[in-house]
């Protein structure tokens, strides 16, 4: 054993600590107040629990509580208290996994019933007393046949144990599992170093869930909590699940008359009402447009294959969970609903020789997928089973990538800024484990989407292994108005596939080359970012986006034919107009273009007949303008309600 361990702290001074030394101790060789504030260190990125002995020098780091690595512990470690209280809530409770997740965590159990709105109240004051007596966390390595011993009476933990699930603490024949007072559980941790470090938890609700996602599996009744360092931070979290609620897109879209979701037609499918397939027309028409403008060449494919382009693709070998079965047609030929358009247009790619003054090639389409998502993470528009993606496939020389990517990137962030969204950052994901191509052809693909985001200046972080199974890829992620992170353009290098269909383009030398392809969808999803943008605006879109521009109210009937007089006036001006023409008092009328989102209400009674004016009351302004001029109005409509560029 080494007489001592040397620790390099973030000031780059060494510091040599006794063998045995824990991280709290080192945090408080350096301060009472960080050590305190600590939740877990790092030495070399390899965290510790604080009462864990550091078991060799390198680079140290205090994990505090504010941080995003910090919470994550502390939700771990939250997520094991609630798998306690409800153990002893419930005797002959099984338990499952309990992860941490964005904001919060859960956990998965077994009780032989839902869980009830009263269980929850319950099992937040259990937690509260667990909490309260401040019960140390405490690691300890066992055997693997210690561990099925130990949990011989809870089957998801044998599972585990004999699956060897390194995540769950179990790997190399030893387990590790954590205990407080009576309660243990699998766990790799860390976690904070006692309950009472838990200064801010609160249970959510509960759900239904399939034992590893799987629905032929037992279900499960999981309970979602979240967890704060510190009571204000909860507060404020919570008030912005409340404002999370109010935006819903589901809700506003039935509220709206956007769309709605039959259970008729099956689960994750989605039908448009009139206005809700406008604004997704008016989406359609700027993608088409500004794709147009931007050297794209539109190509319409079919929503079905036969089976062996998927099998060419590998679309069968690495995501056959993710489609619907095959439709068997043509004397046994298997044909399948596409999930990706891809392959579609490699087609379109094949159809004729190709030259090197050919490329760059960008195909672009509007094309319907269908993949088959599990029931239970199905929620409206943003996961969903038939989707229409704003696809682009460009076929290029590996000279020309480089130029590519950063245009690409270029492009992305101006179709969002143009619907309004300002703060992006990105994720590069790297090589799976179960991948097809070269290696060394990865390597060079994720170099030059690294070199990409380093010119765009776009802020990433590297997701290993999270690419997909042809290649890797860059994920660009935006923030709502309310600071939601949404995942939505997707840009994937991929040299797997032209090798796969044997794609060649004539050089410049006369030789036959292979060419590298960019996948690339933008909105992700035309369904899922019309749920983005109803979120985004709480339903009140841009005038450009807006289903009806403006409304027209007549106060009386006298006044009607005044009123679609105003109406075709804007029309001709080329702004979505109607006239509110029901029997009904004007305050209704009003109530309802307010409720409605409608940017402008344009009210007409006799002096308006008389005098050629309206009386114009504006989405974004209080207060209604009397006796406005119809030109004046009309104009000031136009500029309101004018598209990007």
């Amino acid at each position: 054993m080494a007489d001592s361990i040397d620790l390099v702290f973030p000031d780059d001074s060494v510091h040599s600590f006794p063998p045995g030394v824990t991280g709290l101790e080192v945090a408080e060789s350096i301060g009472s107040r960080l050590a305190k504030a600590a939740v877990v260190v790092k030495v070399d990125g390899r965290q510790y629990d604080l009462n864990r002995p550091i078991e060799s020098g390198g680079k140290f780091e205090v994990v505090t509580a504010e941080s995003d690595e910090g919470r994550f512990v502390i939700r771990h470690s939250a997520a094991h208290v609630l798998a306690q209280a409800v153990l002893d809530a419930f005797p002959g409770a099984q338990f499952a996994i309990g992860p941490p997740i964005t904001d919060g965590f859960y956990y998965d159990f077994d009780i032989g019933r839902p869980f009830t709105p009263e269980d929850i109240e319950m099992l937040d004051s259990e937690m509260d007393r667990i909490i309260a007596e401040d019960q140390p966390f405490e690691r300890e390595v066992i055997e693997r046949e210690q561990g099925l011993e130990m949990f011989a009476d809870q089957r998801f933990k044998t599972e585990i144990i004999t699956d060897g699930e390194a995540s769950q603490g179990v790997g190399d024949g030893i387990i590790t599992v954590y205990r407080n007072h009576d309660f243990v559980d699998l766990c790799r941790g860390p976690h904070v170093r006692s309950t009472g470090f838990l200064k801010a938890v609160k249970l959510l609700r509960s759900a239904g869930a399939y034992w590893r996602g799987d629905e032929h599996r037992p279900q499960l009744q999981r309970i979602y909590g979240t967890a704060w360092e510190n009571p204000k931070e909860l507060a404020a979290y919570l008030e912005r699940l409340e404002e999370a609620e109010r935006r819903d897109h589901r809700k506003l879209g039935q509220a709206l008359d956007l769309f709605s979701f039959p259970a008729e037609l099956g689960a994750g499918l989605a039908i448009w009402h009139p206005k809700g397939a406008l604004v997704r027309k008016l989406i359609e028409d700027y993608s088409r447009d500004t794709h147009l403008a931007h050297d794209y060449d539109i190509v319409a494919t079919p929503h079905v294959a036969k089976a062996n382009l998927w099998e060419t693709s590998g679309h069968l070998d690495f995501y056959a969970d993710g489609m619907y079965p095959p439709m068997e047609l043509d004397n046994g030929q298997d044909y399948y609903a596409k999930p990706m358009n891809c392959p579609f247009h490699i087609l379109v790619y094949q159809s004729s020789a190709r030259s090197y003054r050919e490329l760059p090639m960008r195909l672009y389409e509007l094309g319907t997928v269908y993949r088959y998502e599990r029931s239970g993470v199905l929620h409206g528009l943003m996961r969903i089973r038939g989707f229409t993606q704003d696809d682009s496939h460009i076929f290029c020389t590996e000279e020309q990538l480089a130029d590519e990517l950063q245009n690409l990137l270029d492009f992305t962030l101006m179709v969002l800024r143009d619907f309004g969204f300002t703060e992006f950052e990105a994720d590069l994901s790297t090589r799976p484990e179960k991948a097809i191509g070269d290696p060394e052809l990865w390597d060079r693909a994720t170099d030059a989407l690294r070199a990409s985001l380093e010119v765009a200046g776009l802020p990433y972080e590297v997701a290993e292994g999270e690419g997909a199974f042809y290649g890797p890829k860059i994920d660009v992620h935006l923030r709502d108005a309310i600071g939601r992170r949404w995942q939505l353009s997707t840009i994937q290098v991929d040299f797997a596939q032209p090798i796969n269909f044997e794609l060649e383009y004539n050089s410049s030398g006369n030789q036959r080359e292979r060419p590298v392809m960019i996948h690339r969808a933008l909105m992700g999803s035309i369904e899922r970012f019309v749920g983005i943008l109803v979120e985004h605006y709480v339903g009140a879109f841009p005038g450009w986006l807006a289903p009806i521009e403006a409304a027209v109210l007549p106060v009386a009937d006298r006044h009607n034919d005044y009123a679609r007089d105003v109406a075709a006036r804007l029309g001709e001006a080329g702004l979505r107009a109607e006239v509110d023409d029901h029997d009904d008092t004007l305050g209704e009328k009003v109530r309802r273009a307010v409720t409605g989102k409608t940017p402008a209400v344009l009210v007409v009674g006799d002096d308006d007949v008389a005098g050629g004016t309206v009386g114009l009351r504006l989405r974004d302004d209080d207060g209604e303008q009397r006796g406005v001029g119809l030109d004046d109005a009309v104009a000031r409509l136009v500029e309101l309600c004018a598209p990007p560029r």
